[in-house]
C-alpha cells in the first residue's frame, strides 16, 4: 500500500510539474480603479459590457421604487416610481461621437418602452448631450418614471451616429438580470 501511495504522489507531482511549465501569455496591464460603495438605495449590477456602434455600455447600478427625487432646489414626485440606472459609457471608435443621454430607453416586463425622464435628469443635474471621445469614459445616472407596478428588464442603449450607421437607428438591448 505504501508503494502505491508513493507512486501516486510521484505521478501527481509529475503532472503538476508539466502543467506549471507551460508558458502563459502575459496579462495585459490594467488600471487600478478604487472600489466604491454602492449607494444605499441601489443594487450593484455585475453585467458584461455591451456595444452599440462605437460605444461600450457598462451598467453598474440599479435603484427601483423611488417615490420622489430631491435636487438642489426642489423635490419632484414620480407619477409611478423612479428608476435610476448608473451607467458608464466608453468611446471605442476611431473618432468621437455626440452621445445623447436622453435617447436611452427602458423596457418594462410588460413590453412598454419608457423614455428618459427629462425633468428628473435636469433636477439631478445629469448630462444631456456631450462629445464622447476615443477612449473616454463617462459615468452618470439615467432616470426613468415607470408605472408603480412595472419592473425594468432591459436598457435599450443608443451609442450615437457612426460612419456605418449615421442615424443610429438600431439600439442594443441590455438585460438587467
Amino acid at each position: 500500500m505504501r508503494k502505491f501511495l508513493t507512486a501516486a504522489a510521484s505521478a501527481l507531482a509529475l503532472l503538476t510539474g508539466c502543467s506549471a511549465g507551460q508558458e502563459q501569455p502575459p496579462a495585459k496591464p490594467v488600471y487600478d480603479l478604487p472600489a466604491r460603495e454602492v449607494r444605499p438605495d441601489e443594487t450593484a449590477l455585475h453585467l458584461p459590457p455591451a456595444l452599440n456602434g462605437e460605444t461600450e455600455f457598462s451598467l453598474i447600478g440599479l435603484a427601483t421604487g423611488l417615490p420622489s427625487l430631491t435636487g438642489s432646489h426642489t423635490e419632484f414626485e414620480a407619477k409611478g416610481q423612479f428608476v435610476r440606472l448608473r451607467l458608464v459609457v466608453t468611446g471605442k471608435g476611431l473618432s468621437g461621437i455626440l452621445f445623447d443621454t436622453r435617447r436611452q430607453q427602458l423596457v418594462t416586463d410588460s413590453g412598454a418602452v419608457i423614455a428618459v425622464d427629462n425633468q428628473a435628469m435636469t433636477i439631478k443635474r445629469q448630462p444631456d448631450k456631450f462629445e464622447l471621445g476615443r477612449g473616454v469614459r463617462v459615468e452618470f445616472d439615467l432616470y426613468f418614471d415607470l408605472p408603480a407596478e412595472a419592473k425594468p428588464v432591459v436598457l435599450r442603449a443608443f451609442g450615437g451616429p457612426t460612419l456605418t450607421d449615421m442615424k443610429n437607428l438600431t439600439g442594443t438591448d441590455i438585460k438587467l438580470a
